[in-house]
Parts: C-alpha cells; sequence; structure tokens
C-alpha cells in the first residue's frame, strides 16, 4: 500500500529548511504532496503561481514529490490526494505548541488524518521565510537561506533599499 503524507505551508518563500522537511520526507514515504496553501492570516510577497513555481523548481528533481496549490481546510486537500498523514517540521520547542493544536484540530475533522512532526536540521533551526523576507527587504545577503536557483526572483522582489 502507498504510503502519501501532505506536507503544506505558505512556502512564502521556500526556504533552504523547507527543501530539507520535503527532501527527507520524500526519503520516508512514496509520496509527497507540497501543499501550497493560500494563508488568509497572511498578506504574502509572491504570489501562490509563484510560490508553486519556487518549489517547483527547488524539489522538482525529487520524482516521488508533487507540488499543488489550495485554499480551504488541509484535511479536505489531504482526502483530494489520498494522504494519510501531514508532514510538518519543527525548528523549535516554540513551534510545537502551535502545531499540536493545529495536528489535533486535523485529527478531529478528519480522525483518519495522523501528523507526523520532523525535527529541523539543526543548521536550519532559525530559519524562517519571513526571515528571508526581513533580509532580503534590507539589501541583506540571502544566499544561506534560499537556493540560487530562485535567489535573484526572491532578491529583486523583496529588496528595498
Amino acid at each position: 500500500m502507498e504510503k502519501t503524507v501532505i506536507c503544506p505551508g505558505s512556502f512564502d518563500p521556500v526556504t533552504y529548511g523547507h527543501i530539507d522537511i520535503i527532501t527527507r520526507a520524500s526519503k520516508l514515504f512514496d509520496k509527497v504532496i507540497v501543499g501550497v496553501f493560500i494563508n488568509v492570516d497572511k498578506n504574502p510577497s509572491f504570489s501562490i503561481e509563484e510560490r508553486i513555481g519556487f518549489l517547483k523548481k527547488t524539489v522538482g528533481h525529487l520524482k516521488n514529490v508533487e507540488v499543488v496549490g489550495f485554499d480551504g481546510l488541509l484535511v479536505d486537500c489531504a482526502e483530494q490526494h489520498g494522504a494519510t498523514a501531514v508532514v510538518r517540521g519543527l525548528r523549535a520547542v516554540s513551534d510545537f505548541e502551535y502545531e499540536f493544536q493545529m495536528a489535533l484540530t486535523n485529527r478531529k475533522l478528519s480522525p483518519t488524518l495522523d501528523t507526523v512532526f520532523l525535527a529541523s536540521d539543526a543548521q536550519y533551526t532559525y530559519l524562517s521565510s519571513s526571515i528571508v523576507k526581513n533580509v532580503a527587504s534590507l539589501g541583506g545577503d540571502i544566499s544561506n537561506f534560499v537556493p540560487e536557483i530562485i535567489h535573484d526572483e526572491i532578491f529583486n522582489r523583496l529588496n528595498k533599499t
């Protein structure tokens, strides 16, 4: 039986930390759906099409990974794609409380949908899309945060100096 999981996020923009979690999930499961969602609580810097494009450029070489966009409930997207679990990365203990709350909510909405937490690689525990946006907007070097293939697109959009 094929094990399909969904790795959701806003990916605004995708970082090395995201790529690490997606890559590791691709080694653990038969199929990984990367779900790029529209978060009504956030004002994204990049359109959903741009975010999907960034992900396809950075994880497209992983044969068992598919990138899709969605709005609405994660449990509905998971069901639509046959995912039996959600994969979430944890950078620090502070992430756990929110992620645990979301996992329990998703379980209540879809009792058969489990959540798997992957600890971030130590080198990415500080890294977030917000950090990338802040550093780039001030003209700082983001080459250690995002892959070269998407670096210029991200930097040029965000650099305000």
